[in-house]
């Protein structure tokens, strides 16, 4: 079965998914069972486990659509079943389309969420609302086997009891980047090398304007994109961080997504639309994840994707463990169990992503031998991961200010709404 037929098996399927993953409404009671032991400080800054015991019997996950596969869409994508069977821990999964979706959730689903697969701009926002809890990496065997450049990545690891050393709040699951995916032949087969397409109106080598045929993000966090390119093509404004904005800096960007506001004849957030806009001939150019790209290029479609000169934005998603996780044996069953190799490469062939465990581009079946470099393996040092602004600019003793993201996100709905 060819990509884009799993595509159109996946749409038509979207309700069984559903069904069969569990509720889409979100998790389930506790059904008891499980006899993992607890610390006795209370301390919210430890681990609240010290012992993995008998499962609960369930665990309900927030996650990205096509982030935990079940066999349903396709019986070749399956890592849920192994581990039913193995642990007796029914997973049940709540999808989400945007962080905000996820943060939500999280905040509002005190006792009956689990574990969360939070990106960058959200992680950072559950830790410091005391959403979720620092995990005992003592019980996830496997954590060594992580990349290196994530084990201790700062989206997710904070020392919030200021005691010198950092917590981890939670397990790495996959990255990528956001790439600019374009119509080949809007473009002639000649790759853009600028995301200039996106943000400055032209005539695209098909000789027809690209006002009305570009996309944007919906999501606040897209800010960082606009100031990733001003960082490139206006240096004066001294960015460094696109996530660390002054307020000349911040409305420099504004500036820049009010004029490209012009172009847009979409903001997406869900993928799916988003490849139909493209294979319908409604956009030609966006930012946009691997996951809609590998779809559509392997249909056959006359699509790719790039990095430009400018670098690229991205996201490093991190199992993370709700503070009244109501399953928390199967919770760390489950970051265990997402961290097996093979479980890691037919996700990262599925989603498009990379895997957190690099031993996974070796040897799978799914993904190849080559799929790793595919997915972008090599860019990591091209990407500005997502993070949650802050109003101390990532350095609390420096003294510099920063426009934090709630001001984002009043802003670019703003922008959106044309104001």
């Amino acid at each position: 079965m060819t990509k884009w037929m799993r595509l159109l098996a996946l749409l038509a399927a979207l309700s069984l998914v559903a069904a069969a993953c569990g509720d889409d409404g979100g998790g389930g009671g506790d059904t008891g069972g499980g006899d993992g032991g607890t610390t006795t400080s209370g301390d919210p800054d430890e681990p609240t486990i010290t012992s993995v015991g008998e499962g609960e019997g369930e665990v309900n996950i927030i996650a990205w659509a096509g982030y935990i596969e079940d066999g349903s869409t396709d019986p070749a994508y399956d890592w849920v079943t192994s581990f039913e069977e193995e642990t007796g821990c029914q997973v049940n999964v709540t999808t989400a389309g945007t962080s905000d979706e996820m943060v939500a959730l999280m905040q509002e689903g005190g006792g009956q969420y689990d574990l969360v697969t939070a990106s960058g701009d959200a992680s950072l926002r559950l830790i410091a609302g005391d959403t979720v809890q620092p995990v005992n990496l003592d019980l996830i065997e496997s954590y060594s086997t992580v990349d290196p450049n994530l084990q201790d990545a700062e989206w997710f690891t904070v020392d919030t009891d200021g005691d010198g050393t950092t917590e981890h709040y939670g397990t790495p699951y996959q990255w990528g980047s956001n790439v600019l995916m374009y119509s080949t032949a809007a473009f002639k087969g000649k790759a853009p090398d600028s995301w200039s397409v996106v943000f400055e109106e032209q005539t695209l080598p098909d000789g027809d304007s690209n006002k009305g045929r570009v996309q944007a993000y919906d999501g606040a966090i897209y800010i960082a994109d606009a100031a990733l390119y001003l960082r490139a093509t206006q240096p004066d404004l001294g960015i460094e961080d696109p996530y660390a904005l002054n307020e000349d800096q911040f409305n420099a960007a504004l500036d820049l997504l009010r004029q490209q506001r012009e172009l847009i004849g979409r903001y997406w957030h869900d993928a799916y639309v988003q490849m139909d806009d493209f294979v319908n001939g409604e956009a030609v150019a966006s930012g946009s994840w691997p996951f809609q790209v590998n779809f559509i290029e392997g249909a056959g479609k006359d699509f790719s994707s790039v990095i430009p000169k400018e670098g690229a934005t991205g996201w490093a998603d991190t199992t993370m463990m709700h503070t009244e996780a109501p399953h928390p044996n199967c919770a760390y069953l489950w970051m265990e169990h997402s961290l097996d190799p093979k479980v890691q490469g037919d996700l990262a062939s599925w989603f498009g992503s990379v895997p957190a465990v690099p031993e996974a581009c070796e040897g799978n079946e799914l993904l190849g031998p080559d799929g790793c470099v595919t997915n972008g393996i090599e860019n990591f040092d091209q990407i500005e991961f997502w993070k949650t602004p802050q109003s101390d600019c990532f350095a609390p003793d420096s003294g510099a200010v920063c426009v934090p993201y709630q001001q984002w996100v009043t802003n670019y709905v703003a922008v959106i709404g044309g104001r």
